[in-house]
C-alpha cells in the first residue's frame, strides 16, 4: 500500500464531509487507541503563530440555541462529533461550538446553526 504525504491526505480531507471526518476519527481511535481530536487541538496554536493579516484562525460561539434546541443540538452534534450529553451541555450554557478553524469553516458552521435557528458569533 502506498503511503500518503501530509498534503495528499489533507487534499483528502478537503474532499470529505463532516459526517465522514468523525467517521475517520472514530476509526483512528478504535484501531491506534487515541483521540486524534486531541493532537489536532493542542497542534493547531503552534500553526497559527505568524498572523500578518488579522487571525487566521476564529471561533464559533453559540450566544443563544433560540427555540428549536433539539435541531441545534444535532448541529452541534454533527459539527463536533462530540456526544448528545456534550452538545446539549452547550446548547443550554452557551459557549465555543469549535475553536481555532478557518473563516470559511466558521462560516459554514454558522450557517449551520443560524439555519437551525441559534444566535451564533464568530471571533
Amino acid at each position: 500500500m502506498a503511503k500518503l504525504t501530509r498534503d495528499e491526505f489533507i487534499s483528502a480531507l478537503k474532499e470529505m464531509t463532516l459526517l465522514e471526518i468523525n467517521d475517520l476519527v472514530e476509526a483512528m481511535k478504535d484501531e491506534f487507541g487515541i483521540d486524534p481530536s486531541s493532537v489536532a487541538v493542542a497542534a493547531a496554536p503552534v500553526a497559527g503563530a505568524t498572523q500578518d493579516d488579522g487571525p487566521s484562525t476564529v471561533t464559533v460561539t453559540l450566544v443563544n440555541a433560540g427555540a428549536a434546541k433539539v435541531q441545534v443540538i444535532k448541529v452541534i452534534k454533527e459539527i463536533t462529533g462530540l456526544g448528545l450529553k456534550e452538545s446539549k451541555d452547550i446548547a443550554d450554557n452557551g459557549g465555543a461550538v469549535k475553536e481555532n478553524i478557518s473563516k470559511d469553516e466558521a462560516a459554514d458552521i454558522k450557517a449551520k446553526l443560524e439555519e437551525a435557528g441559534a444566535e451564533v458569533e464568530v471571533k
